[in-house]
Parts: structure tokens; sequence; C-alpha cells
């Protein structure tokens, strides 16, 4: 990269501390002097810090074209490797993108190794991870964006690259080594060795990215902490957003599920004002959280807005296995496995899993039993506790099919165990109940009737609405239990709504809003807003069609 102009330094300097607005000014007035590329370039990174999606595009665009006129190739590509990103992130241009890809890739051909070079594979490497689900090209990229940066001698872009590398060899199985890598990287990040505040939020998502990957969400946890910090301190918005729903991951893996929903919303309402075609991830991981909760229609109507997520496809699957169209779940999951490559192993597995519960649901075992041998080849290979709770799970599903109960109820308990030890008190519910099913065929009542109850403990606690009710049915078919004590299945005392209360939720399941109905009553929206708050919380939901469902079960309507 050649010398930046002096006119360019008061802008370069407010960049480098993270003052948006002032680079946007500084560059502003450096362009009102004389119109240059490197300024119109520095008004492109001032603007896309501060979500201004035009005036990203119109500046480098211009920037562009001005360094194809100067001859300045490195210059010209650099920049054409930013509106790729900006195409793809701010109007999910993919095919865009990939022109201004290969415009830069052409316009570096018999350069020697540079700084550019570097940002292009980088660039390559990620989408070729995050869009088409390739980790071998991913890492193939990466590796050459590595050796790229050494040669220029740029130290944030060699170790952005690294990151990715660390990310791709998570993906295709290569775990320890990969998260390593991501541990060094990140390690040289809190140490101050890297400057660029991109490749510093890149590389500290990825880092999350990889742990949620294998599910190694202590690491995450560690790391993610830091990289909160860090976006707040240096406002990186952009980067910040697309963290937080990596980071509700863990919160949901945990059990925080109100912290979960906080960081999602927050996330997604962000990413769709500002970077719309990057909202979806956060959408979908929504769209789970309310699956597990059992608002059923709201998780559906989450994925359908994702699009073509992979999670997406995988979460209309678990909806299916949830209403108990095992056929159609195992299809459905089967599906989402074609699209996924041989060698990407973190995305098969969730996949996995799922065909063997939904295949063993349909009662088909030999479907069952393949997709449980690539599971446990996986779980194996990560060597991390959740993957193997998954493995030992369906494993235990696999045996109670085929009769042996014994080995089973082995495999059950081993579940409970990797999942307890992982602190996943959703998965650990989910295992219990199986454990609880496999005691009973094994004769051994009171002992199921024990995991039975920690199950509907545990979806309880969670509000775990549709789990909690398994576990409760289950409890009432087991032979020998008294049925009156088993409380019912979202709460352990019945809530008592006021008189005013009930008027307003009867109005609620008759399709008015809250200004009608306070019209009908008499009193102000905000009465009505504030009853409505009281429901919300006697009968623990979040929304008014889950307050409906839940007093019509219990009879309160």
């Amino acid at each position: 990269m050649l010398e930046r102009p002096a006119d360019c330094r008061r802008g370069d300097d407010a960049l480098a501390r993270g003052a948006w607005t002032d680079a946007r000014e500084a560059f502003e007035k450096a362009l009102a002097r004389r119109e240059t590329p490197e300024a119109l370039e520095g008004l492109g990174t001032a603007a896309w810090w501060l979500d201004l999606a035009d005036l990203v595009f119109e500046s480098r665009e211009r920037a562009y074209r001005l360094f194809i006129e100067r001859g300045d190739k490195a210059g010209a590509s650099r920049v054409a490797v930013w509106i790729a990103w900006d195409c793809w992130a701010f109007r999910g241009e993919t095919a865009v993108a990939n022109g201004w890809l290969q415009r830069a890739r052409r316009l570096l051909d018999g350069e020697p190794p540079c700084a550019e070079l570097a940002w292009l594979e980088s660039r390559e490497s990620a989408l070729a991870l995050f869009e088409d689900g390739d980790p071998a090209r991913a890492e193939a990229h990466a590796c050459a964006g590595e050796a790229a940066a050494r040669a220029a001698q740029n130290t944030d872009l060699e170790l952005l690259a690294r990151s990715l590398r660390g990310l791709s060899r998570v993906a295709s199985g290569e775990v320890l080594a990969g998260l390593n890598e991501l541990d060094e990287v990140n390690a040289a990040i809190v140490a101050g060795e890297m400057k660029d505040l991109v490749a510093i939020g890149l590389a500290s998502c990825y880092m999350i990215a990889g742990c949620d990957r294998v599910r190694d969400y202590d690491r995450a946890a560690q790391w993610c902490a830091r990289l909160k910090a860090f976006s707040a301190k240096w406002g990186l918005r952009p980067l910040f957003a697309v963290c937080r729903t990596q980071y509700a991951s863990i919160c949901m893996w945990r059990g925080t599920w109100p912290e979960a929903e906080r960081e999602l919303t927050a996330a997604t309402d962000e990413l769709t004002a500002s970077r719309p075609a990057m909202s979806a991830d956060g959408v979908v991981r929504l769209g789970e959280l309310r699956r597990r909760q059992g608002r059923i229609q709201e998780a559906a109507s989450l994925f359908e807005q994702a699009g073509h997520h992979p999670l997406a496809s995988l979460g209309r699957a678990e909806l299916a296995y949830d209403a108990d169209d095992m056929r159609g779940a195992a299809e459905q999951a089967a599906r989402c496995l074609r699209r996924v490559l041989p060698n990407n192993l973190t995305d098969r597995a969730a996949a996995l899993d799922l065909v063997v519960r939904a295949s063993v649901g349909a009662g088909e075992v030999e479907h069952a039993r393949t997709a449980l041998a690539e599971l446990s080849m996986i779980a194996d290979a990560f060597a991390t506790p959740p993957l193997r709770a998954s493995s030992s799970l369906c494993k235990g599903l696999v045996a109670r099919l085929s009769g042996d109960v014994d080995a089973a109820r082995r495999h059950l308990e081993d579940a409970v165990d990797g999942y307890l030890e992982s602190g996943a008190p959703f998965e650990l519910g989910s295992a219990r109940l199986e454990l609880a099913r496999a005691l009973a065929l094994s004769g051994r009542p009171d002992a199921a009737r024990i995991e039975a109850r920690r199950a509907f403990d545990l979806m309880t606690e969670l509000h775990a609405e549709r789990a909690a009710e398994r576990a409760h049915q289950f409890l009432q078919s087991l032979e020998g239990i008294e049925a009156a004590k088993v409380p019912p299945p979202a709460l352990l005392v019945d809530p008592v709504l006021t008189r005013r209360e009930l008027e307003v939720l009867r109005l609620v399941a008759d399709g008015f809003n809250n200004q009608i109905i306070g019209e009908k009553l008499f009193v102000s929206e905000h009465t009505v807003h504030r009853h409505m708050a009281n429901i919300f919380d006697k009968l623990s939901v979040s929304s008014r069609a889950a307050a409906v469902a839940q007093a019509a079960r219990r009879k309160i309507l």
C-alpha cells in the first residue's frame, strides 16, 4: 500500500481510535479541498462503521474508479474486496459480490504477494466457509492469505488469516488444533498485537463461531466476555451485533433464556436496520429459542422469515419432530444433510442427531444406525462433552428400538452425565426423560419415576412448556403413580387472575389489540398494557398467544 496523503492523516487517526463521526468529518473536509481515492476510501470506512449504506457504496465505488484511473491496481483491488463484502452484507447480492471478488483477483494477477492479496484471500475464505460450507476450500484460501500477509509483513492480516484457518480446521474435524489456533490469535488480540479494528472484530467472532460449532461453551463464554467489552469500548456495532447472536447460543445452551432473548432481539433489530442480509442468523436462533419454549407458531414464523438459512431448514425439521411427525422430521433432516459437504463435520453433526432421533421414532432402525455411525465418528473426533452426550443419547435410542434395553439404559445414563457436565439443562431434561422410558421398560418404575420427575422439574424451571407436558404425561402413564400428586406442566400452582385481567384476556382471545380492548373496557391503552404484563407474569409466558393457550389449558378462561 502506498503512503497515505497528508490530508487524510486526521481521518486516519480518527479511524484508529474508533471516532467514526470525527473520521467522517475529516475525510469530507479533505474531499472538499480535493478529491482523492484515499480520502474516499477513508470516508467509506467511516460510513461503514456508522451503518450509512448509501454513503458506503457511493464513496467506495468512486474510490475504485479513481484508483483504476491512476493505475493503482492494489488500491483498486482493496476497495473492490470491500465492495464485495458490502454487496453481501447490506444487500444480500451474492452474485454481485462474487463479481467484485473476481475483479479484485484479476487486478492482482501477476502482482507479488501483498496485503491486498491477503485481504482478498481472507474474504474468500470466509465466504467459502459461511456461504458454501466448504472448510477445505476455506482453509486453502486462509493459508494463501497468511502467506501473502507474512510476505507483506502485515501482522493484522496474518492473524486474521490464521483465525480463519483455525475455524476451517474446527469445521472439518481437526477440533483441538483449530481451537488452539483460535485461542492463540485471540491471545494476541488481548495482548495488543493487532491494531486493525476490523481484523480484530472478525478474528474474535471466528473464535466464538468455532466454539459454537463444537458446543464448547465454556471456552466461548471466557472469550465472549472479553469481546463484548472490547466491542463496546470501540463502538464496533456491526461486528458486535453478529457476535451477540453467537453469544446467545451460549445463553440458550446454559438455560439463561431471558438473556438469550435480549441478545437475539437486540442483535436482530440492529442488523435488520443496518445490514439486513446478515440478520437471518439472529432470526433463526430466536426461532430455535421459541421452539424450545414451546411457542411453536412463533418458531415456525421465524424459521420461515430466515429463508434459506441452513439452521432454518433444520429448525423446521425439529418442529416436525416435536409434532410427532417422525417420518417428516427424518426426511427433512436427511434433506438438510444432503446439502452439507462430507468434510463439513460440524454442520453434519446437528442434522445427523435429528436423523437418528426421528428415524428411531419412525421405527426405521437401519436408517438410524447408518446416521448414528457417522455421528459417533464425528463425536469421537471432536471429543467435546456435549457432542459425546448427543452421540450417547442417540446410541441409547437405537439400542432401545433394537430391544437391547440394558444397553439403552447405559448409553442414556452416559448422555445424562455428559449433559450434566456440559451445563445444558434443556438437553439434560430431554435425556432424563429418555432414560426414564428405558428404566420403565427395564421393569424399574421407581427409578423411572425419579428421572421423569427430574426432567419435569428442569423443563418447568426453564418454562419449556411442551417438553414439560411430555414429562408430565409420562409420569401419569407410569403404573403406581398417583397422578393427583403430579403438578400441572407449566406452573406448580395455578395463578389467580383478577376479574379485570380475565376480561382483558378474553378480549385478547377474541383477537382485539390493546387499543380496542381499552375502548371496550373504558380504560386507557396504558392500563391494558399493565394488565397484560401482570397476566404474562402470572402465567409465565411472554406472548399473547401463549397466554391464551396457557389459560385455555388450565380452564381459566
